[in-house]
């Protein structure tokens, strides 16, 4: 039997529409909730920018993509005759998403769908999810497609800095980051994802212009033996320390692809503005 294969992510991906439509990506959204009476669907109907203007005064919850939203979709998928879907999602240690979605999918008999916890979110949950879908485009074959996400999910890593650590504690996604007195003196936290999937303090650095500069340091030292690289620049309301970020990457001959742009909505409200990350992911053939 022919495989039709469908590559499904979630919101927090932070992949540009440009992106899913040309790879033909099914995206679950997740939502922003101020109230009964007042909730957006993630990176539709809200831009990040709306929740950073009424933050510290309003701090959103956030809530993952609804059960009904996600057995439509896979129904949708089943009746449109696709054969296996692959799921791709935000890490498992940061959200109830990946968890939904496999316990959904066992529910569905006729149709192979393969549940992956991406141990990350933004685009280093954006690029596995790339990364498979051109893979699928070029080789029609699932088992490609698979292995190459969970190649690329198994070579990536996240690093980031947020302004302050405040919106991590009142979401509940501080992880292994440790607040402390620190902060009163200008200690960065240089923010990472561990095996479990959560955050924990990679680094510590004084100061916003050092815990930048440290970022650009430890993704140098982590590409340099490997020739071919890819590396996305991430923001909250961060535009120009982003732009200067990534220019200083354009010079090192060993990343050959960039991605940048501002995290959506719902990654916006437990980071607050003022973050910058760093995802590097290696190729490798």
């Amino acid at each position: 039997m022919e495989e039709k294969v469908a590559i499904v992510t979630d919101s927090t991906c932070d992949l540009d529409k440009e992106a899913v439509d040309k790879y033909n990506i099914y995206v679950l959204p997740l939502k922003v909730i101020y109230s009964e009476q007042e909730e957006y669907i993630d990176r539709v109907n809200i831009e990040p920018q709306e929740i950073y203007d009424r933050m510290p005064g309003e701090i959103p919850s956030t809530s993952l993509p609804s059960p009904a939203s996600i057995v439509n979709l896979f129904k949708k998928l089943e009746a449109e005759g696709f054969t296996h879907i692959i799921s791709i999602h935000i890490s498992s240690g940061l959200s109830g998403t990946y968890n939904a979605v496999r316990t959904i999918a066992r529910d569905f008999k006729n149709i192979i769908i393969e549940v992956i916890d991406s141990k990350a979110l933004s685009l280093g949950l954006g690029i596995p999810v790339i990364e498979a879908a051109k893979t699928y485009k070029k080789t029609l074959s699932f088992e490609a497609a698979l292995n190459k996400a969970k190649d690329t999910i198994n070579n990536t890593k996240i690093f980031f800095v947020v302004a302050t650590l405040d919106y991590l504690k009142k979401g509940g996604r501080i992880g292994y980051v440790a607040g402390t007195i620190g902060e009163i003196m200008q200690i960065k936290p240089i923010i990472s994802i561990n095996e479990e999937g959560k955050y924990y303090t990679f680094d510590k650095i004084r100061g916003r212009k050092k815990s930048l500069q440290r970022l650009f340091e430890i993704a140098n030292e982590d590409i340099k033996e490997n020739k071919r690289n890819t590396i996305a620049v991430m923001h909250g309301g961060a535009p120009e320390e982003t732009k200067d970020l990534l220019l200083r990457f354009k010079d090192l001959k060993q990343i050959t692809k960039y991605y940048t742009g501002q995290v959506g909505p719902v990654i916006g409200v437990h980071t607050g503005p003022g973050l910058i990350g760093v995802c590097i992911s290696k190729v490798h053939y």
